[in-house]
């Protein structure tokens, strides 16, 4: 009997195993609540459903939070006030050009705070490509459906003669027109945080396929208990914050459909995307469009053996590193690809994506992009080519325009990873000249080109008393970007002394290691210490402190290595960041930021995945000949700060970086250094994982014998052949192949051992 239930359960989980490669409709797997359970004191994610199609140009997204509030949608709250066109990348820069739609009945309700409804996440379906709620206080059920530019909604409401809709502009200038006849409204929305031209309009237009039984419009003026001016029988509206009533007489179930689209470019541009995008199309034709899309690219990567918490995380994390840059282009009736620009405020050719911020994105998601997406990275580069001309600057953080955000010029980053991995269709010799220019000096703001650049080519290093903020963290990135520099200048054929130029500079990383704590540290023109403590936040440091930052180096781990005295010393204070206590000084801020608390919080003493700068750390082990602790990290943290709940990420998401590392870590590989080609190896989750690259090629993982417990590599062949690397190169998984491992309870501390095993350093160059 024992062995007859062994036996079934084996089968069972075999079956189930493999039902992720099996299953088409792969989108079923992703929550986008996930992350949802964030507010400003602490971040679970930071993110809210996301309503779109894969670097769509539009996202929906139910609102629960007013208008401005950077936590637009927050699982723990109870109202839904709206149903809101965004663009938002990250609370903390806040949306632009949004609008929203809202179903009530009864007697009319206008502002936010008094229409408000119950709902609960028990009536509630979010899916990328569909999303439904129940709105208790009116009895009417919502349904919405994306495509790039547009959407359609659904509504479904009881029997009665007062069925509204609201079409809310938004603050900060909007405008709104009614067209019964056509049974039709069109309007402007001008909401933005900053970083746009004085022109910037987003036009957006509604039609409905059921006549009004009334219209009327509203206005209310800024101030601290703003009043809604409700104008019946009005059809036009135009002022700080306006919007549109639209009445109907319903039967019980009664279905009224309604779609949506927009432009940045002109009302008529967005009648033109709404015919391109939606045309005839009913609802559910669009829901099978939408679903189909996002089938197609989360199945470019099938993963099996694993659980189904498992595969929700996974594919999950897989729809987050799809949804930004988003694209900031459309199609014109030439059916050409053209743009609003937010740097000059005309129509140009071209491509054009925004709401990024590369201080995040250049460690997982671009290397991503160049992986998985080369077309698409092409074309994104296309639009850096146009940012530059439009602008004179590369974008470090645009959202839409440039915004004076986060540090570095890591813009250099992805542009040297792209060239160098064979990525081509771009103007590459503007996007050099470019990158030489953020190398001499900062731009309109902080956050572009190189703020303190002028010290740092000077000294070899940001001094700490030169009254540039995050000097020491500036000094890392910019030393790195040096180094991508220097490759793509050989690769260029540039001329030899500015190839010399920026192989000097990739060093500078040096001058700011001091010996005698064996950390980072802000120095001083003098070349004193600055005198802090490792803990401490910010100051020298970016939203991190030294038990962040000194792994920054991503480029030369080796030399890193050798100014610790060796690779044992270096994993020895390496293995400090998880067993010391988690100390901090928040004096910087003059409070405890949230990205203290979700370190705190995690029991992970010094380590602090929820932000960005030591995402990588763990995969260091690689070249320290302790490649085991890589794999036992990594897989560590995939099990504890990763699950498939509204509090399943550990701090913010940030554009799909937190994601991305995921998503890499659990293929079992990681891009340490962009620029190098290179992937250092951790701990695949599961069983098999598949990749289908654009060129038509495959790339298979089998990890024989994984589990929970087994997480160490006992063997490894690539193609048959053994493999004892502690890497993977992008030509290899590009022509196709598979790896085979072997995995264990045990670590295997003789495997990639050998320096001749270890990923590239810079020092090794030499």
């Amino acid at each position: 009997m024992k062995n007859r239930i062994l036996t079934l359960l084996v089968l069972l989980c075999t079956t189930f195993g493999t039902y992720a490669s099996k299953n088409k409709n792969l989108v079923d797997y992703v929550n986008p609540l996930i992350g949802s359970d964030s507010d400003f004191s602490l971040s679970n994610g930071n993110t809210y459903p996301a309503i779109a199609l894969p670097w769509g140009m539009n996202f929906w997204t139910p609102q629960t939070g007013p208008m401005g509030d950077g936590w637009t949608y927050a699982y723990h709250t109870k109202k839904i006030r709206g149903f809101k066109q965004t663009h938002q990348p990250s609370p903390w820069i806040n949306d632009y050009a949004a609008f929203s739609i809202f179903p009530e009945t009864g007697d009319l309700k206008i502002l936010g705070k008094d229409r408000a409804a119950w709902f609960s996440h028990k009536a509630e379906v979010s899916k990328p490509n569909y999303y439904r709620v129940y709105l208790a206080d009116y009895d009417v059920t919502t349904e919405i459906t994306p495509t790039e530019r547009a959407a359609q909604f659904r509504f479904t409401f009881p029997k009665t003669d007062q069925a509204h809709i609201l079409v809310d502009g938004f603050f900060k200038g909007s405008h709104v027109k009614i067209y019964p006849k056509e049974r039709k409204v069109v309007g402007y929305c001008r909401n933005n945080s900053g970083g746009v031209p004085e022109n910037f309009h987003n036009y957006f237009v509604i039609y409905f396929d059921k006549a009004f039984k009334s219209v009327g419009t509203w206005d209310s003026k800024k101030a601290k208990e703003p009043k809604a001016n409700y104008a019946p029988n009005s059809k036009e509206a135009e002022g700080y914050h306006v919007g549109a009533v639209l009445t109907f007489e319903t039967k019980a179930g009664e279905k009224i459909h309604a779609r949506v689209a927009s432009s940045f470019i002109s009302l008529e541009q967005a009648e033109r995307n709404l015919k391109q995008e939606v045309g005839n199309d009913s609802f559910d034709k669009t829901h099978a469009k939408a679903t189909a899309a996002w089938n197609k690219e989360l199945s470019k990567i099938q993963v099996e053996g694993g659980t189904k918490d498992q595969y929700r995380t996974f594919y999950t994390a897989l729809y987050r590193t799809m949804l930004f840059p988003r694209k900031f282009y459309e199609i014109n009736g030439k059916k050409e690809i053209v743009h609003y620009s937010p740097y000059n405020g005309k129509v140009e050719k071209g491509y054009m994506f925004t709401d990024n911020g590369f201080w995040d994105t250049f460690r997982a998601v671009f290397p991503f992009f160049t992986l998985m997406y080369p077309e698409l990275d092409s074309h994104i580069m296309a639009g850096l080519v146009n940012t530059y001309k439009e602008s004179g600057w590369l974008p470090e953080w645009a959202s839409p325009g440039h915004r004076d955000c986060m540090i570095g010029s890591n813009s250099a980053s992805l542009i040297a990873d792209a060239y160098l991995k064979g990525i081509r269709g771009y103007d590459i010799e503007t996007l050099y000249e470019a990158i030489i220019k953020n190398t001499k000096s900062k731009g309109p703001l902080n956050s572009v080109g190189r703020y303190g650049a002028e010290d740092y080519n000077k000294y070899g290093y940001v001094p700490y008393d030169s009254g540039v903020n995050e000097n020491a963290a500036r000094t890392l990135e910019y030393a790195y970007d040096d180094w991508c520099i220097y490759e793509l200048s050989k690769a260029l054929k540039k001329p030899q002394d500015q190839i010399d130029l920026f192989a000097k500079r990739a060093d500078n990383y040096k001058n700011l290691f001091d010996a005698s704590t064996g950390f980072m540290s802000g120095k001083n023109r003098d070349g004193s210490w600055s005198g802090a403590r490792p803990d401490k936040w910010g100051d020298a440091f970016t939203e991190g402190s030294a038990w962040h930052y000194t792994w920054s180096v991503f480029h030369d781990p080796e030399g890193l290595a050798t100014l610790y005295g060796g690779r044992d010393k270096m994993a020895d204070k390496l293995d400090q960041v998880f067993t010391s206590a988690p100390t901090f000084d928040e004096s910087y801020y003059g409070f405890q930021i949230h990205e203290i608390t979700e370190m705190l919080i995690a029991d992970m003493g010094q380590y602090a995945h929820g932000n960005q700068p030591i995402q990588h750390a763990i995969y260091l082990y690689n070249w320290l000949g302790q490649p085991w602790k890589a794999q036992y990290w990594t897989r560590n943290v995939m099990d504890k700060l990763y699950t498939p709940n509204a509090d399943g990420l550990c701090g913010d998401e940030d554009n799909g970086q937190t994601s991305a590392w995921y998503v890499f870590s659990a293929m079992g590989f990681y891009p340490v250094a962009p620029g190098t080609g290179e992937y250092a190896m951790g701990s695949p989750l599961f069983k098999k994982i598949t990749m289908t690259l654009e060129n038509g090629n495959k790339f298979v993982i089998e990890a024989g014998n994984n589990s929970h417990k087994n997480v160490y590599i006992k063997n490894a062949t690539l193609n048959g052949k053994q493999y004892t690397k502690t890497y993977l190169t992008h030509k290899q998984i590009t022509k196709g192949g598979t790896l085979k491992l072997q995995m264990s309870e045990k670590a295997n501390k003789k495997r990639g051992t050998k320096t001749s095993d270890f990923p590239y350093s810079y020092s090794n160059e030499k």
